[in-house]
């Protein structure tokens, strides 16, 4: 893990790189992925099923799973784990009925203004099966859309194992389709025979499932471009260097590519930390990815006061940023950007991960500078309501009038116009 001294040669140009981060190199598999997505479109099922084959050696015998089997297999999950997903995904729902939207109405001068709030028909949510299984993913996605009241919930994921399925279940999803990858993003936009497309796809995946989601917009809505988790940890002298190692830790053993970052006001705060990144890290039994992970991207900015740290912390604009520092809430007040922020060192992030409340699918690369974590508000659609009164209408024709004009649109300065003047033969209308 790299410490970078404020004043070094190092440290702004780290901090530059890392705040592009989010460029991922999507170029390098798109040509890959369009073959995929327009194999599948022409294929349905069989090209879901041929690329299944080619990508992960194993031939399904169906795209989507009956409704029967697959409860039937959540019913397989052991009692404990079941429990604990269901005390998961009461306090996931619980936060996230505080974010429903009810619209609104009002009138002003005769005329009725508003905004309709209704939830989207067909959502998919993606659960990753690749290096590890996320039961938590599936709550973490599902859970808002059912509390924003969409009526069809698809999770797709390859392999549904009964502890994901157990989730499923426990979160209202309605479908289950087992496949991955570009394929199976593919099967979701266009649909197949088994497989009837949906609205929105949300939820992370690999870099083919990022490609993927982004070239089928505009067929359907996607929540983001999901790049590799990171956290950021700004830690003020009090805090203990072993349980910000831990942290740093819990966040490398994600994948090669995740990012553990820290920011510290001392040097020898940060050499402590890193000490004990390498002790704990002996003892961990992913302690290869975690490695890999600090080795390409763990960094240590040694910022030397509060303000500097928060200054890094707002360029970096991290997925999640743990203030591990006496006072949390008052360096938050100087920070502007970031996904999820955890206050104080009592919360660790696997708390969000798992089971605090908001959803744990937030925005990476640094875009929190401009998105939001996934919430019921992205899984409704909103209908804005105009309704004028014929007194209203001609009260305002006049600046409506105008302002078309202004525009060379005469045909909607006559679309007021002719309203106003019922019967006369719209030639006469001026």
């Amino acid at each position: 893990m790299k410490i970078l001294l404020r004043g070094c040669s190092d440290y702004e140009s780290s901090l530059a790189r890392l705040a592009c981060r989010g460029v991922a190199d999507l170029e390098r598999v798109e040509p890959a992925v369009r073959e995929i997505l327009a194999a599948v479109r022409a294929g349905g099922d069989e090209a879901v099923r041929a690329a299944t084959e080619r990508f992960e050696g194993r031939r399904q015998e169906q795209v989507a799973v009956p409704e029967p089997r697959w409860r039937a297999l959540a019913n397989q999950a052991p009692s404990p784990v079941r429990d604990a997903l269901a005390e998961a995904a009461e306090r996931i729902r619980r936060y996230h009925e505080h974010q429903r939207e009810p619209g609104f109405r009002y009138e002003e001068d005769g005329i009725v203004l508003g905004q309709r709030v209704r939830p989207i028909r067909a959502v998919a949510v993606y659960a990753p099966g690749g290096k590890a299984r996320y039961p938590s993913t599936v709550l973490m996605t599902a859970v808002p859309a059912a509390v924003a009241g969409v009526p069809r919930i698809v999770l797709v994921t390859p392999r549904p194992t009964p502890e994901v399925l157990c989730a499923a279940e426990l979160a209202g999803v309605t479908e289950v389709v087992d496949a991955g990858g570009a394929q199976a993003i593919g099967a979701l936009a266009y649909g197949t025979e088994s497989v009837a497309r949906v609205d929105k796809i949300v939820g992370p995946g690999n870099i083919y499932v990022a490609c993927a989601k982004r070239l089928v917009f505009g067929a359907v809505d996607i929540d983001s471009i999901a790049g590799p988790s990171e956290i950021l940890i700004v830690a003020d002298d009090q805090a203990d260097p072993a349980v910000v190692a831990a942290d740093l830790l819990s966040q490398a053993e994600h994948d090669e590519d995740a990012y553990p970052l820290l920011v510290t006001v001392g040097e020898p705060f940060a050499d402590a930390v890193v000490r004990e990144v390498e002790r704990q890290l002996a003892e961990l039994p992913r302690r290869e990815i975690a490695a890999a992970s600090l080795a390409a991207n763990g960094c240590c900015f040694v910022a030397g006061d509060l303000q500097e740290a928060a200054r890094v912390a707002d360029v970096l604009a991290a997925e999640h940023l743990s203030l591990s520092v006496a006072d949390p809430e008052g360096l938050l007040a100087r920070i502007g950007a970031a996904g999820a922020a955890f206050l104080g060192q009592a919360t660790p992030e696997a708390a969000g991960d798992y089971a605090a409340g908001p959803s744990h699918v937030l925005p990476t690369g640094g875009a929190a500078r401009f998105a939001s974590p996934l919430g019921v508000y992205d899984f409704v659609v909103r209908t804005s309501l105009i309704g004028y009164t014929p007194a209203a209408l001609a009260a305002q024709a006049d600046l409506l009038g105008r302002l078309a004009r202004l525009e060379g649109l005469e045909a909607h300065a006559r679309a007021v116009a002719i309203r106003r003047s019922a019967g006369q033969d719209p030639d006469e209308v001026s």
